[in-house]
């Protein structure tokens, strides 16, 4: 293998800082700049109503006006380009009105599906066409869940004899298992996509429908999972959201990679949301910005009553029903607990319910990443009692704030909490999915805060864990390696 830089090509709905919805967006925002030394990176997204052009100097391209036919139907786009901040690595937006730049939500609610379906594909297309037009002849294209699961498909099918991508390379990452991306067969009309191809079970049918992740499950040459024990879980019916059976059939590209953080932009020791920065020799000034979130939220401070944050999309995966199961027992409990987040509203409505009429219990239905680290930075414990977790963000910056995880056992969660009593315990785990079983985690959790020397050491024992991108990082590159030494050598 040459010493030329090889060229790798990101394909995401969201880029942090740009477009946020989930935990997606930091990973597109964070890996590529621990890889810009061993790749010429490109990553493309679509440009959302929602992203601010003028903060982040996104500019239009010249000449960059294309038209790309779906069905019997032709579509303007437009290309944008930006830097990754504090990063020379290009970031391309596609411009579309029909189907992105009239919404300012990355996932508008509501949506209907076939057209969601529609705006993934456009852009799906758009980007490989875009590519071609930049001569950004990717060694390796990383797709993303099933927004951008069209990308490995349109590689085998429609560009089986194109050579401009004849040695790409796909990677697929699944994120979510659970949103895989379904409808009828009648969508790859609209893709104009090799239907003689791809439509069987070997390709993207499943059930009678078209699966995009089951497409690119099928086509990538490397699936990645975003934590080793979710990767382990999805190959069994209880975690494989009825894909366990593709997945096991390809248990030989299947590899789990954890998640990572970037520590430079959450740090409490520089943070400038906090009243109070601190790191883990200066643990004491934690306490100012616990005072400050809890007069925010009209809690009184006490130094014998600790802390919950939970700050979470409000779905079933989150565990949410265990909280409305034992929300008697948190109400009179002698801790206070805030909740941040918005989703479904049924849970919405329970939290806001909770908020009016208990004195310990707050909640705010939104979301704003100033008020984020404020309450990371005020807890004392983080709950995540979640259903599956693939890997789960929100606990890594909760220990990188000093705020202790509860968690149930799974995915991502088992693999980064070390749960007390253990040596080097940073956090509580429960096993089962129940209320009860949480709440026990809780009540363990409240009487190691009593214990200030264990409290204390767990708190260190948290923020001293490494889950930065660095040696995340590194196994992404050796799969990335890997893929290439076995095709271009």
């Amino acid at each position: 293998m040459n010493n030329k830089k090889k060229k790798l090509l990101f394909v995401s709905s969201e880029v942090c800082p740009f477009s946020k919805a989930g935990g997606l967006s930091d990973v597109i925002g964070s890996l590529p700049k621990f890889l810009d030394k061993e790749f010429e990176i490109a990553i493309f997204t679509p440009l959302h109503g929602c992203i601010d052009r003028d903060k982040w100097n996104i500019k239009e391209l010249e000449n960059s006006d294309m038209w790309l036919g779906f069905g019997d139907i032709q579509h303007k786009f437009k290309l944008f380009m930006t830097k990754l901040p504090d990063t020379n690595i290009n970031v391309f937006f596609v411009q579309n009105d029909w189907y992105f730049s009239c919404f300012q939500e990355v996932y508008p609610k509501w949506m209907d599906v076939r057209y969601e379906h529609e705006r993934y594909v456009a852009f799906s297309l758009a980007t490989l066409e875009y590519a071609k037009q930049l001569n950004f002849r990717a060694d390796i294209i990383h797709s993303n869940d099933w927004h951008t699961a069209m990308i490995p498909l349109y590689i085998k099918s429609n560009y089986k004899y194109d050579e401009f991508w004849a040695n790409t390379r796909n990677v697929f990452e699944i994120h979510n298992l659970a949103y895989q991306g379904v409808w009828f067969e009648d969508i790859l009309d609209f893709a104009n996509m090799r239907k003689d191809i791809v439509y069987n079970e070997w390709g993207c049918e499943h059930y009678g429908k078209v699966n995009w992740m089951k497409g690119a499950i099928n086509y990538a040459d490397k699936v990645v999972v975003v934590s080793p024990k979710y990767a382990e879980e999805i190959l069994s019916s209880d975690y494989g959201e009825g894909m366990d059976y593709t997945l096991r059939g390809h248990t030989n590209k299947l590899i789990g990679i954890l998640n990572g953080i970037d520590y430079d932009v959450f740090n409490p020791k520089t943070d400038k949301f906090l009243v109070k920065n601190y790191d883990v020799n200066s643990l004491v000034n934690k306490t100012e910005n616990k005072k400050n979130i809890l007069n925010e939220f009209g809690l009184e401070y006490d130094e014998n009553k600790p802390l919950f944050a939970m700050i979470s999309r409000l779905v079933d995966q989150k565990g949410i029903d265990l909280i409305r199961d034992v929300q008697g027992a948190l109400m009179k409990m002698n801790a206070n607990f805030i909740f941040l987040g918005t989703g479904e509203k049924d849970y919405e409505n329970l939290l806001i319910w909770l908020s009016n009429n208990s004195d310990n219990i707050r909640a705010y239905v939104g979301y704003g990443a100033e008020l984020a680290n404020k309450i990371y930075a005020a807890s004392d414990f983080y709950l995540m009692p979640s259903k599956f977790e693939p890997c789960g963000l929100s606990q890594l910056i909760a220990m990188r704030y000093g705020s202790l995880p509860v968690v149930r056992a799974t995915g991502g969660l088992d693999n980064t909490v070390t749960g007390y009593p253990l040596n080097d315990s940073n956090g509580f785990k429960f096993w089962e999915y129940d209320g009860n079983r949480m709440l026990d985690a809780i009540l363990c959790a409240l009487d190691v805060y009593k214990d200030k020397y264990t409290f204390n050491a767990m708190q260190k024992s948290a923020m001293n864990c490494d889950f930065s991108w660095k040696e995340s990082s590194q196994k992404y590159l050796e799969m990335y390696q890997d893929l290439m030494i076995q095709y271009f050598c």
